[in-house]
């Protein structure tokens, strides 16, 4: 087998093929293929408009979220750590959740960069998918602003949601793809760059302000194949890094 690459490799060279080959075709065959790129939404291909601080002190009280933020500085989880509780107590925080889910809905602004990046897709024939642990309706208002469609477009009610890697697994079943043909874009290093991760699928962590460290990085040890602090970079990544196939 590794005799037959080498030739496959061999014959690609110059010296061996017509002058029509170049370089960069050598170069083409040993990138990985695309067939399809999963977005995150809040956050990725919208500007945050969530204010998550205020709903956890909300859901779970400040004292609550003190001792759980010493527990586990990467953060909150509000809907992993909500699953334990009883069902009257899980409806009225996911009251207090989709308040303040449907106000930064209200303040949706698209992400800057998303439509160049959308376009660019589109014009290789690139699917779009998306998987938020936004509700459903946010998803809709989404859609609707961006005027545009992501399919499939999952919502916290699929279950279960990230980090878990199902929703990206359904995402490639439907698609009828490998999870290694396919990137995950998001912000979140734990529900994102995680998810990917665990699905078998390459991932781009969308750092704008630089909030992840590489003491961060290694706390989850899954780092992202590639980090960005802007969607205008993703383009060049993916057109020098893969060969988009649909």
């Amino acid at each position: 087998m590794r005799s037959l690459l080498f030739k496959s490799i061999l014959s690609l060279h110059p010296k061996h093929c017509p002058s029509s080959i170049s370089h960069f075709a050598m170069a083409a065959a040993t990138r990985a293929r695309i067939r399809g790129v999963v977005f995150d939404m809040d956050g990725t291909l919208t500007l945050p408009t969530i204010d998550f601080p205020a709903m956890h002190n909300a859901v779970l009280g400040e004292d609550e979220c003190r001792r759980i933020k010493a527990e586990n500085p990467s953060g909150i989880d509000i809907l992993h750590h909500i699953q334990s509780w009883s069902p009257d107590r899980q409806r009225k925080a996911y009251e207090i959740i989709v308040d303040y889910e449907r106000q930064g809905s209200d303040r949706l602004q698209i992400m800057p960069g998303a439509a160049e990046l959308c376009g660019f897709l589109d014009s290789k024939k690139i699917r779009m998918g998306l998987i938020t642990r936004n509700f459903k309706e946010a998803v809709d208002i989404f859609h609707s602003r961006f005027g545009r469609s992501f399919s499939p477009a999952l919502s916290r009610e699929f279950r279960p949601c990230k980090p878990d890697p199902a929703p990206l697994l359904h995402i490639c079943s439907a698609w009828d793809v490998q999870p290694d043909e396919v990137i995950m874009i998001g912000d979140s290093l734990q529900d994102d760059v995680v998810c990917g991760k665990r699905a078998g699928a390459f991932t781009c962590l969308l750092d704008e302000e630089g909030m992840y460290s590489a003491a961060d990085i290694a706390e989850v040890n899954l780092e992202p194949d590639f980090k960005v602090a802007s969607l205008t970079e993703v383009q060049s990544i993916l057109e020098s890094k893969f060969n988009l196939l649909p």
